[in-house]
C-alpha cells in the first residue's frame, strides 16, 4: 500500500530533477529500521575485525549487505512509493542493482567531492535525464556530530568543472542533510556530494539501495541473489533483481567490486 499519490509521486520527482535529491520523511518505521540496525551490527564488527583498512576514506567502511532475511524485504527494497518515484526518474522497468551501507567512525574525515558515476558520454556536455538513483536510509539519526552527507543543488545538470568552481567560489552551497531514523532519501548520484567527519563513538551506518534505467548494468555493482530467496519473492519484486547473478547459496561476499566510487 502507498503513502502518498501520483500526485506526490511526481512532486518528490520534480524534486530530484531539479534538485537531485528529494527526502520521504518517516517513511519506514523506526522499528524497521532499529531491526536493521540490530542486523547490521555484527556485519560491521565483523568486517572492522577481518578487513579493518578502510575502503572510502580514512575510517569510513562500505559493506555489501548479504540478500537474506530481512535485507531482503520487499517491503524495503520494493516499496510502491519508492518504486513509483523511481519509475518516473529512470523510466519504466527499472533494474535495483545494489544493496550496501556506508559507515564513518570516529576518526572519518572529509571526502573529496564528487560524483558516484561518470557520465554517459564523457566525450561531449550533453546533459541526460536521470539513468541512476540511489536511495538512502540511515540506521540511526544523522546529526552533526555523526558525518552527515553532504550534497550540492542542481550540480547533476552541470559540467563538473563549472560546479566544482562554483562551490570553491562559494556561490553553491554544501548543504548537510540531516536525517532521523526512518527518513528516505531519493537522490541522482551526479550531483556533486561528499561525506563528512563522523565526530561522536559511535557508528553511522547509510543504507544504500541502487536503481537504474532498464538498459543500464555497472559490473562492479550488483547484488548476489541466493536462489531460494528470489524464488520465494512477488513477480514484481524478482523483476526488479534481474540482471543480478543468482546463486544455489548464499555466500558471503568475498570482498568489495565496487572500489571506483569518485568521479
Amino acid at each position: 500500500m502507498t503513502r502518498y499519490d501520483s500526485i506526490a509521486h511526481e512532486r518528490f520527482a520534480a524534486q530530484v530533477r531539479e534538485d537531485g535529491i528529494a527526502i520521504l520523511p518517516g517513511h519506514f518505521s523506526a522499528e524497521l529500521v532499529k531491526q536493521w540496525a540490530d542486523a547490521f551490527a555484527p556485519l560491521l564488527a565483523a568486517r572492522l575485525a577481518e578487513h579493518p583498512d578502510e575502503n572510502r576514506g580514512a575510517h569510513r567502511h562500505y559493506i555489501t549487505l548479504p540478500f537474506s532475511g530481512l535485507f531482503a524485504d520487499p517491503a524495503v527494497f520494493a516499496d510502491p512509493d519508492i518504486v513509483a518515484i523511481v519509475n518516473l526518474l529512470v523510466g519504466p522497468q527499472p533494474v535495483m542493482c545494489q544493496l550496501a551501507a556506508d559507515t564513518p567512525l570516529l576518526g572519518s574525515d572529509y571526502q573529496p567531492l564528487h560524483r558516484d558515476s561518470g557520465s554517459l558520454f564523457p566525450e561531449t556536455a550533453f546533459d541526460t535525464p536521470p539513468y541512476q538513483l540511489a536511495v538512502n536510509f540511515p540506521l540511526c539519526d544523522v546529526t552533526p556530530e555523526n558525518g552527515p552527507f553532504e550534497t550540492t543543488r542542481g550540480t547533476q545538470h552541470m559540467e563538473r568543472a563549472r560546479a566544482l568552481a562554483l562551490i570553491e567560489s562559494g556561490e553553491l552551497a554544501l548543504e548537510p542533510v540531516f536525517m532521523t531514523m526512518g527518513d528516505v532519501m531519493i537522490r541522482d548520484v551526479r550531483a556533486i556530494h561528499r561525506g563528512t567527519p563522523n565526530r561522536s563513538d559511535t557508528a553511522r551506518p547509510m543504507v544504500v539501495l541502487g536503481y537504474s534505467r532498464s538498459w543500464l548494468m555497472r559490473p562492479e555493482v550488483h547484488i548476489d541473489v541466493p536462489r531460494a530467496v528470489l524464488e520465494a519473492l512477488a513477480p514484481d519484486a524478482r523483476e526488479l533483481l534481474r540482471f543480478n547473478p543468482v546463486s544455489d547459496g548464499a555466500p558471503a561476499p568475498a570482498g568489495e567490486n565496487y572500489k571506483t566510487f569518485m568521479y
